[in-house]
């Protein structure tokens, strides 16, 4: 496999678009109902969790841009094959495009779940799954350039949702933020950790990163990315803090999805439902972007084309998501993913600049000695 990929002028498109791609992929199926997992650790502080989680994932960011930084134009499938050889390499590029599958698989089975439990109860998982799975083998049949304009679009035509937000304000009670700063360490820091599944989506950026144009301004834009997804799931937290109680709250699954039950419109009687059929224009981006990762990487890796993997692997996934039927089965579904997901967003960017770097100086000093 070679580490350097050369990609054709018609396929790049401009760097101001990932701060769309990144905002996209985090702003996903975490974000309705994200707050209880919160409060439950940190209370009425847990707007300080969102916080903390926000600054790390800009943290994160960095790393991976530096770490794509020192390749002039490759992905995580050439870095592992560059830095740990054939066989290391084939293996964590195994490992990632598994992530990848898990990620697609588990945001595409809570939209089903927030569909049957609010719409349609009684419609089954093989046809919803099946539906959303031709739209997305659809998306990424038309390139990369239309992928992330359709990232560019569900960002822009999905802002009116932020207005309805505030609706619910006019039953605010602020005292419930109060006290501030009262939650320990140990309890913010938790909170911050259980914020992992919502904010996934900036690691794309290891994919994606070589069909960019002006790649100096990756950092900038994927940064100003999450800024923006961490202010709108700051935002989120107060607004359903000084609506709930403390006790509403931890009991309330999608804390989201119910402040848009308040949102009462002359010619609409239940927002609700708008805006979770809506909410597809959202998740359709994640998953376009996960499955288009993986396909390229078994691609990459294994020399399988994407239009072949892609109808394999979306029977795979149909099959696989009737064994979660309970919503007791997706939530140990979602514990056990944010557990592995942790490791692959949080901990490995870290390790794997530090590999790269420590390569660098090696090849350098090898390199000068030769001089």
């Amino acid at each position: 496999m070679e580490v350097a990929i050369r990609v054709k002028s018609n396929y790049l498109f401009n760097a101001f678009l990932i701060f769309f791609v990144v905002h996209a992929t985090q702003l996903g199926v975490g974000v309705q109902g994200f707050q209880r997992i919160i409060f439950q650790d940190a209370q009425q502080d847990a707007w300080i969790s969102v916080l903390i989680s926000g600054v790390a994932t800009n943290l994160l960011v960095f790393f991976i841009v530096k770490t794509l930084e020192l390749y002039s134009s490759t992905d995580i499938y050439g870095i592992h094959h560059d830095l740990f050889g054939l066989l290391i390499g084939k293996l964590l590029n195994v490992s990632y495009i598994f992530y990848l599958l898990m990620s697609f698989f588990v945001v595409l089975r809570n939209y089903i779940e927030v569909i049957q439990a609010w719409i349609f109860p009684e419609i089954p998982l093989w046809f919803l799954s099946s539906s959303m799975l031709l739209l997305v083998i659809y998306g990424i049949s038309s390139g990369i350039r239309s992928i992330v304009g359709i990232a560019f679009f569900s960002v822009t035509l999905s802002l009116w949702l932020l207005i309805f937000i505030a609706y619910p304000l006019q039953y605010a009670n602020w005292k419930q933020m109060l006290p501030m700063f009262e939650s320990d360490i140990k309890g913010l820091l938790k909170g911050a950790y259980n914020m992992t599944f919502t904010v996934l989506g900036y690691e794309i950026l290891y994919t994606i990163y070589p069909f960019v144009k002006e790649k100096k301004k990756v950092q900038k834009f994927a940064q100003l990315g999450v800024v923006f997804t961490t202010f709108i799931y700051t935002s989120l937290m107060v607004v359903a803090t000084v609506y709930f109680s403390g006790e509403q709250l931890e009991r309330t699954i999608w804390a989201t999805l119910s402040l848009f039950k308040v949102v009462r419109l002359p010619f609409i009687e239940r927002f609700e439902y708008v805006a979770i059929t809506y909410w597809m224009l959202i998740i359709l981006p994640n998953l376009i972007l996960y499955m288009w990762s993986a396909c390229r990487g078994l691609e990459r890796v294994f020399n399988i084309k994407s239009k072949n993997a892609i109808w394999g692997i979306s029977i795979l996934i149909i099959i696989c998501i009737q064994l979660f039927v309970t919503r007791n089965q997706v939530d140990a579904l979602n514990g056990i993913f944010a557990k592995f997901a942790f490791f692959v967003v949080a901990g490995y960017p870290v390790i794997l600049y530090l590999f790269a770097m420590f390569k660098r100086k090696i090849f350098n000093k090898g390199a000068s000695s030769c001089d």
